[in-house]
């Protein structure tokens, strides 16, 4: 190779981020319904359920995740939708207009 790509490989090599992030759930935290402050970070603003890949989870965890946020839902803890902007938009947007009568010539 020519010494100028091995310059660009080590700089390129270089930008990466070692950060680590921190786990999403922690040994301490229990997943279960109840426990509302862990569950709500795991639901979009729709209301649905965060994939693994965004949440960042593994298969037993989000499997649990998922039980405990239906729980909640069941249990009338946790809206099934979450679309309250939604209704309001619609609500102010709508308006009632009288009915027109054809003109026939």
């Amino acid at each position: 190779m020519s010494k100028g790509k091995d310059i660009r490989r080590l700089f390129i090599k270089s930008k990466r981020s070692f950060r680590r992030r921190l786990p999403p759930i922690q040994s301490g935290d229990r997943i279960d319904y109840k426990n509302m402050g862990l569950i709500c970070r795991f639901i979009s603003e729709q209301g649905k359920i965060l994939s693994r890949r965004v949440n960042r989870l593994t298969l037993k965890q989000q499997r649990l995740i998922t039980v405990a946020i239906k729980q909640a839902r069941i249990l009338s803890s946790l809206p099934f939708l979450n679309n309250e902007k939604q209704f309001e938009k619609s609500e102010s947007t709508a308006k009632i207009t009288p009915l027109r009568k054809k003109n026939r010539n």
